[in-house]
């Protein structure tokens, strides 16, 4: 069975005050409760975060970092370095990156195979625009995305998290329907059984895209979806440990 997780992208959002007492209700909030939770934050908190979410269940990552191990990348921020802080995760080829910096599917997979090589879970994302579903690309651009990854990786491919993200419901206030998203992600599993069948259940697909309280039960109650790629909903505390608790009675039904 794939592990259940629930993270948290903060965008480009937060301050040290706003931040502890965000993560000190978050962290009471999870005591006890049987799944994965982590919070992808601004690299300027990182710090903050990991000193503030030691000893509790929650998982620190990076909304982004470079495809280079060093170098004259002036900005960049280089897996080793996230390393140094504990970081679990790194959220790559968000669509926002994919959009506003020009990120190429290549360029996400460089940087999934630099996460992997300094012990850290990439987040790959990958989805498809509203113009792409119109024309019934959802499956192409999907795959495309996908198998360039598989193919960076090669033998790896199945340490990743992997995120179905449409582009067309990133901070619109849209959402996929459950089986809209469910056709996308079950396509996603039959896709990736040709690297092993036991692969392809273990590996865990996040659904994100607006998800909030009043959706994610219909969403996580779909066979192949895992659990969240949450973006505005992680930055209230009530709000995240409700979609959290919603995984979790889910999970524990499904065992």
């Amino acid at each position: 069975m794939s592990k259940k997780l629930i993270a948290g992208n903060w965008k480009m959002n937060g301050d040290s005050a706003s931040n502890q007492a965000l993560l000190e209700q978050i962290a009471k909030g999870l005591v006890g409760l049987n799944a994965h939770a982590a919070v992808c934050v601004p690299a300027i908190y990182l710090a903050q975060v990991q000193a503030l979410c030691a000893n509790t269940e929650i998982a620190v990552g990076a909304q982004d970092m470079s495809q280079h191990n060093s170098g004259a990348y002036t900005g960049e921020i280089s897996a080793n370095m996230l390393k140094e802080l504990n970081v679990h995760y790194a959220i790559v080829g968000h669509s926002e990156r994919r959009q506003y910096h020009f990120e190429s599917d290549q360029t996400v997979a460089a940087k999934a195979k630099q996460a992997l090589a300094n012990g850290i879970t990439p987040i790959v994302c990958i989805g498809e625009t509203l113009a792409e579903r119109q024309a019934g690309q959802t499956q192409e651009v999907v795959r495309r995305q996908l198998s360039v990854v598989i193919h960076e990786l090669a033998h790896c491919a199945g340490e990743i998290v992997l995120a179905y993200e449409p582009v067309w419901a990133i901070g619109t206030g849209l959402t996929a329907t459950p089986e809209q998203a469910q056709e996308v992600h079950q396509f996603l599993r039959e896709y990736i059984k040709f690297l092993g069948s036991d692969l392809a259940q273990e590996l865990p697909i996040l659904y994100g895209g607006s998800v909030k309280v009043s959706n994610a039960e219909a969403l996580f109650q779909m066979p192949d979806i895992d659990g969240g790629l949450i973006g505005g909903a992680s930055l209230d505390a009530v709000e995240f440990l409700h979609i959290y608790r919603i995984l979790v009675s889910i999970a524990d039904r499904k065992v």
